[in-house]
C-alpha cells in the first residue's frame, strides 16, 4: 500500500493570527461594517457575512456603545425606507483596519518566509502538520530500495535506527518519486500489529519486527490497548483482544516485539516546499 502526502505550489504558511484591535475590533466585526457599507442594509450585510439579523444588530450596537463616535447610522421610515450606513468615524474605523490588516498579512508573510529559509524548522513543521486517520505515524528516512517483477521493497530507517520494510506497487514506487535518503512517513493500523514476548523470529512470517517495552494497557470489555515505546522514542498503539493481553500478562516496562507484514505500513513522502 501506498499514500502521496503533497502540498500545492503555494508558500507554506505556518504562522497564522488574528488582527484585534481592544480587544473588541476584529475580522468579524469589521466584516460586517465593511458589508453594510457596501450594501446600505443591514439584513444584507448580516447575509453575507453569515450573520443571524439580530446578531448583527448585538455587534453593531456593541460598536456604537463603545466607540467614542457613533460608528452606523440607521434611518427608519421615510420616502426611502429608511437604510444603514457608516458614518464619517465609521469609514475612517474601516480605512485604519484595512491598513492594518495589510501591514498584518506583510508581517505574518515575512515570517513564514524566515522559517522556510531553516531546513531544520521546515522539517519539523512538515511532520507535525501531516493529517491521518491511522493511529500510529513514524518517520524515518529510506535507505533502500529492492525492486522485483511486480512489487518494490521499501526499507526505511527509524530514528533508533529500526529498520521497516514496506511493500509498493512499481507504478506506487515511480508515482511518490521513493528514492534511497528521501524522508518518508509510515502510517500503520493498530489492529494490524501484533505483540509477542517470543523472541525467536523463526516463528513469524512478518517481515518487521521491532522491540519494543509496554508504556500503559487500556482495557475495554472486548480489546485491550496497549501503547509501546521504541528506542528511538516513537510510540506505537496496537490493538489486541483482551484474551491476548491477558494471556501476555503485559505491563508496564514490559519487553515485546511488535510485529506486522510489510504490506500494512502505508508509506508517503514528505511535501516539496
Amino acid at each position: 500500500m501506498s499514500q502521496t502526502i503533497t502540498s500545492d505550489n503555494a508558500a507554506p504558511t505556518w504562522i497564522k493570527g488574528e488582527l484585534r484591535l481592544a480587544d473588541m475590533l476584529d475580522s468579524r466585526m469589521i466584516g460586517l461594517l465593511r458589508a453594510i457599507d457596501q450594501s446600505g442594509s443591514i439584513n444584507q450585510a448580516a447575509k453575507q457575512v453569515g450573520l443571524s439579523y439580530k446578531g448583527a444588530w448585538q455587534i453593531i450596537e456593541r460598536a456604537n456603545n463603545g466607540a467614542p463616535k457613533t460608528l452606523v447610522s440607521t434611518a427608519t421610515g421615510g420616502s426611502k425606507g429608511g437604510g444603514t450606513c457608516l458614518t464619517e468615524a465609521g469609514r475612517s474605523l474601516l480605512a485604519l483596519f484595512t491598513r492594518l490588516e495589510q501591514q498584518h498579512q506583510q508581517f505574518l508573510d515575512q515570517l513564514n518566509r524566515s522559517l522556510a529559509d531553516d531546513p531544520d524548522t521546515v522539517l519539523l513543521l512538515q511532520r507535525l502538520v501531516v493529517k491521518t486517520s491511522a493511529r500510529n505515524q513514524i518517520f524515518g528516512s529510506i535507505t533502500a530500495i529492492q525492486a522485483g517483477a511486480v512489487n518494490a521493497e521499501v526499507i526505511v530507517k527509524l530514528k533508533g535506527g529500526e529498520q521497516v520494510i514496506t511493500s509498493v506497487t512499481l507504478t506506487s514506487l515511480r508515482d511518490l518519486g521513493l528514492q534511497v535518503g528521501a524522508d518518508a512517513v509510515l502510517l500503520i493500523n493498530s489492529a494490524d500489529i501484533t505483540l509477542t514476548i517470543d523472541s525467536d523470529p523463526n516463528r513469524f512470517t512478518a517481515r518487521n519486527r521491532l522491540s519494543c517495552s509496554v508504556i500503559r494497557v487500556q482495557q475495554d470489555e472486548v480489546n485491550a490497548e496497549v501503547i509501546v515505546l521504541l528506542p528511538g522514542g516513537e510510540t506505537l498503539v496496537a490493538m489486541i483482544t483482551q484474551q491476548s493481553a491477558q494471556s501476555l500478562a503485559l505491563m508496564p516496562g514490559m519487553a515485546v516485539w511488535a510485529i506486522f507484514k510489510s504490506n500494512v505500513p502505508v508509506v508517503g513522502v514528505m511535501p516539496i516546499l
